[in-house]
């Protein structure tokens, strides 16, 4: 009896780094990067990256995030789940 071999799960990277904390968050080629290893090493396949660079952490300011959301919602979605290296690179607590 053999084992049935599962489809990779596609999923979207998303990266971000804030002009004034960039001394302290890990650089956006350092997190797609540990975001790419984890992919592989979990079964994952990395059907799109979504990078934005100097952004606050505001929706309306980040492009990319707003097109990754947009991909996500479509009715042929590219990828099926987000990665971030970091929860607070994908969004923050509003107060």
């Amino acid at each position: 009896m053999s084992e049935q071999q599962q489809d990779p799960t596609p999923v979207a990277l998303y990266a971000r780094v804030s002009s004034d904390r960039q001394d302290v968050d890990l650089s956006v080629a350092a997190q797609l990067r540990a975001l790419r290893d984890y992919a592989d090493k979990n079964g994952y396949v990395v059907t799109r990256e979504y990078v934005d660079e100097a952004e606050s952490g505001r929706v309306a300011d980040r492009p990319q995030f707003r097109q990754m959301l947009d991909a996500a919602t479509a009715d042929d979605a590219p990828f099926e789940e987000i990665l971030v290296w970091k929860f607070s690179r994908f969004t923050r607590k509003r107060e």
